[in-house]
């Protein structure tokens, strides 16, 4: 568990742009090398303006695409893939490190409902996760979408699905202090851009969900519900402010934090997969 958790170390803590991917076309894991050195290729003919650019030949931008075994739900997930791209110093010696300046990578946990329904010729990873400058994740899915026929679409997450993954982390056990469950509210219709930030003690979102959730381990839009609607009272009783007018917008657990843009940051080991599967159904949401 712990070599597992090292390798996925780098995954947290990290503010993640997501986008949704359709079935990637003629994808093969055997060809990641290839993949690479014409994703370089591509990215440094791109940032010269059409300049021709010798595949292979040393570039400033060094690309690697590589497998994260460990980045699925079941077997019938194809394995994560990760794009690197560094930076290469010139005045540096050849010996030194490369300077990471962007990682991107998909992931599908538990995707079966997308994977049964395509012909074994497409991959399916529908969910991106993008941690860098946005000219490059643009140059790097301009790249996917023209050599696998795929299309990348920016993620956005509903107020619905944000009370959904609040409750869901706030009901967590966590084996460390937690910090504080935090909804952020955008007030819609006023002059001045005006937004209300409650947090709340983790002990006593966790108290209050586990008074409300009948069967642990399922979790029903009634439990939602009703564990918003206990949030909202408690605010309104004390604040004379009705929330439930407002529009949700960002929500921050101990487990993650997830903003109504489609950024997430994965904050525990623990929970990676199981955020990972929230999202993946998401992704898979907008394709469908």
């Amino acid at each position: 568990e712990n070599a597992d958790s090292q390798k996925t170390a780098f995954l947290l803590r990290k503010a993640w742009t997501l986008y949704s991917v359709t079935p990637l076309s003629g994808f093969r894991r055997a060809r990641l090398r290839d993949y690479a050195r014409l994703l370089g290729a591509f990215i440094a003919a791109e940032r010269q303006k059409g300049l021709a650019v010798e595949v292979g030949a040393e570039l400033d931008i060094k690309v690697a695409l590589s497998s994260l075994a460990d980045l699925r739900g079941s077997e019938l997930d194809e394995a994560a893939l990760l794009v690197q791209l560094s930076s290469r110093s010139q005045a540096s010696s050849r010996s030194s490190e490369d300077k990471p300046v962007w990682l991107g990578w998909f992931c599908s946990v538990f995707g079966d409902d997308l994977s049964e329904n395509v012909p074994e010729y497409f991959t399916c990873l529908p969910l991106f996760l993008a941690h860098g400058a946005e000219s490059y994740t643009s140059l790097v899915g301009s790249w996917f979408q023209k050599t696998f026929d795929c299309c990348f679409r920016r993620l956005a997450i509903s107020p619905l699905n944000l009370s959904w993954m609040v409750a869901m982390w706030a009901g967590c056990k966590l084996d460390r202090a937690a910090s504080a469950v935090e909804l952020v509210f955008s007030v819609p219709r006023l002059s001045q851009p005006l937004d209300i930030s409650y947090a709340i003690h983790p002990e006593d979102a966790k108290a209050l969900w586990d008074t409300v959730q009948k069967t642990p381990g399922e979790i029903t839009q009634e439990e939602v519900d009703v564990f918003m609607d206990c949030l909202y009272a408690h605010f309104h009783r004390h604040f004379k402010i009705h929330l439930s007018a407002a529009k949700l917008v960002k929500v921050s657990t101990a487990v993650a934090s997830a903003h109504c843009d489609g950024i997430v940051k994965i904050l525990h080991s623990q929970y990676l997969p199981g955020v990972l599967m929230l999202l993946t159904e998401l992704a898979i949401s907008q394709i469908q």
